[in-house]
């Protein structure tokens, strides 16, 4: 790996914040929220906070540790960093120990600091995870998009990768892998991680494995790119997605011993910003990193009932000629509406935007343009998350189903109505 660098560079947040809009995820909810009290009925598909709770078992925790007052270590609880290094070897068979784990409040702030402290260009498979790109605007980093195809169900092809290397092989360059992912539901075959790594190895390149929709891989058969390219890895995780405690805001960044001082790089930053985690969360993290029957079974159920919902939604809009790739994992669809492009013309609609402020006027489907995404302005693309449903209720309906029996044809219907009613809506407007 290269040289270390003993430096954070300078950079004028003020000016790079000018003109930055709120988060588009947040600001699509805190309309939703407003047209629904004003009485109109929405569709919540904008915001992808998971429908599921927290398991109880770590719920319990919670409470018996609320009275945990103390500042934690900047890096996190050494108890749960232990935890978190052996739930990686227990699920990727990946050796880690505590001292390369760091704690944060929620991935995303990690995401943040490393990008602050890390000196190369970002490099951006679209369409992408709504942050990335305005967190390297803020702090000034310059970043080099890679557009993917839908022909390749979204997802960054190896020769892609090795293209944009090949120019400039010496360059630092810090890439964004995102599978499961958000906003596609897709993911990478073996086969495609190892090509990956590959060149990720031969251009000591730096990747940053966003996995914080792993453990809802539909199958339960999420592998991370870091088996075939350990030395220069972080894996990014926490609890908001496949533990439902998104606002929880409790994150985990796992590094290769290689990149350690990018670690102590990011913890001088965090004693300077947040100092800590919340205790109480950090104690409760615990029992969800260690995992137990009981977690194992609410994470069965909700692969099954996202399975199910992302397959009969993604079925419905292809039979609709709204052309979208089934999902493997986590709760996304990328709805592509280029084959409705002259009929929604006619009606004034000629981008994402157009489209996704029309739907939510005129149906209440609140969704997000693929612009947002990193995609082309002009594209007629938008992400539909299906998690507008009462997830407990899912769950212990599905509970009642034995495991070796698929769910009723009428459970996603009954149970998940919201999101197919969302759907046909989508639908009826669109023709």
């Amino acid at each position: 790996m290269r040289a270390k660098r003993n430096y954070i560079p300078s950079v004028n947040l003020n000016l790079n914040v000018r003109g930055l809009p709120q988060s588009a995820t947040l600001n699509i909810n805190q309309i939703s929220d407003e047209l629904r009290a004003s009485g109109k009925k929405v569709y919540r598909l904008g915001l992808g906070q998971s429908p599921f709770p927290v398991p109880q078992p770590v719920v319990e925790e919670l409470k018996v540790n609320a009275h945990q007052k103390d500042y934690l270590f900047v890096s996190g609880l050494p108890q749960l960093r232990s935890t978190v290094a052996e739930w990686f070897h227990r699920r990727q068979g990946l050796d880690y120990t505590e001292a390369d784990v760091l704690i944060g409040p929620g991935s995303k702030e990690l995401m943040f600091l490393l990008q602050l402290v890390y000196y190369g260009d970002l490099v951006i498979p679209t369409p992408s995870w709504v942050s990335y790109a305005p967190q390297a605007h803020i702090i000034g980093r310059h970043v080099r998009w890679l557009s993917t195809q839908a022909a390749n169900h979204w997802l960054l092809m190896p020769d892609e990768l090795e293209k944009l290397c090949s120019k400039d092989a010496d360059r630092p360059r810090l890439i964004i892998l995102n599978y499961p992912s958000n906003p596609t539901g897709r993911t990478y075959k073996i086969d495609e991680l190892k090509a990956l790594a590959k060149i990720a190895q031969k251009y000591r390149l730096i990747l940053l494995s966003d996995e914080i929709y792993g453990e809802i891989h539909h199958k339960g058969k999420h592998v991370s790119i870091a088996r075939f390219y350990p030395e220069g890895t972080i894996i990014s995780s926490g609890l908001s997605k496949w533990c439902g405690a998104g606002g929880w805001r409790l994150g985990t960044f796992t590094f290769p011993p290689a990149l350690d001082w990018l670690l102590e790089k990011m913890v001088v930053v965090a004693s300077e910003t947040y100092t800590s985690v919340s205790a109480p969360i950090q104690y409760a993290a615990v029992s969800a990193f260690r995992g137990s029957v009981k977690i194992e079974r609410y994470l069965w159920h909700a692969r099954r009932i996202l399975a199910e919902l992302g397959k009969k939604s993604a079925t419905m809009f292809n039979k609709a000629g709204i052309r979208v790739c089934a999902p493997e994992g986590g709760f996304y669809l990328f709805l592509d509406f280029t084959p409705s492009a002259k009929n929604l013309k006619k009606h004034g609609i000629k981008n994402g935007n157009d489209l996704c402020e029309k739907l939510l006027r005129e149906t209440g489907v609140a969704m997000l343009p693929g612009a947002v995404f990193g995609r082309p302005e002009d594209e007629l693309t938008a992400r539909f998350a299906y998690v507008d449903y009462d997830g407990a209720k899912a769950l212990t309906a599905s509970e009642t189903v034995p495991l070796e029996q698929p769910l009723p044809d009428d459970f996603i219907d009954h149970w998940c109505g919201n999101v197919i009613k969302a759907a046909r809506a989508i639908i009826e407007w669109v023709k």
